[in-house]
């Protein structure tokens, strides 16, 4: 594994929710922020309300802001977030997770939350000069913010959905030329 447990989980939330505001958003409604929280673990406050919602799209341009930066903004827009979040790293351990780093109160708002989660993520990023793990999709018609956990560095696509698509036209293109 490239970092600790719970930054792979926050990188991963962190682009779930950025690639999730873009069109069609898939987080539209307190049923859907239910299905986010849960898929990714979070733990603490959750108002599950419209106000929620509306609060949690809001910081998806400031995320992915970080995640498409590169590692000198990165880590200004780092210290910026902790900043503002008055951010204080606690050891934690709970719900059968091993210790981890928590940086704000459990019952902080869950917008505010996950954007000092993607904050202390990135320190490890930033500090491993792993910033080409994170890069926007290569599918030209796609906006997507790309995770790149793997061994050999090879994902280029957000989702299976761009590489199909990308896989395809090349396969059509080679037709053609044939």
């Amino acid at each position: 594994m490239v970092f600790a447990h719970d930054t792979s989980l926050s990188l991963q939330a962190a682009v779930a929710l950025v690639n999730g505001s873009l069109e069609p958003v898939t987080i539209r409604t307190p049923d859907d922020l239910d299905a986010f929280f849960a898929d990714h673990g979070y733990t603490g406050r959750h108002d599950g309300d419209p106000a929620e919602v509306a609060a949690v799209l809001a910081i998806a341009p400031r995320l992915r802001a970080l995640l498409t930066a590169d590692r000198d903004e990165a880590a200004v827009i780092v210290n910026t977030m902790l900043r503002d979040a008055s951010a204080l790293p606690q050891l934690r351990r709970h719900d059968g997770q091993d210790w981890h780093l928590h940086a704000v109160d459990n019952e902080a708002p869950l917008a505010e939350r996950i954007v000092v989660e993607t904050a202390m993520a990135m320190i490890d990023v930033i500090r491993a000069d792993e910033m080409s793990r994170l890069s926007v999709c290569a599918d030209d018609t796609c906006d997507g913010v790309v995770l790149d956990l793997s061994r050999n560095r090879s994902k280029r696509f957000c989702s299976v959905t761009c590489g199909n698509r990308n896989a395809v036209a090349a396969y059509r293109a080679r037709q053609a030329d044939a």
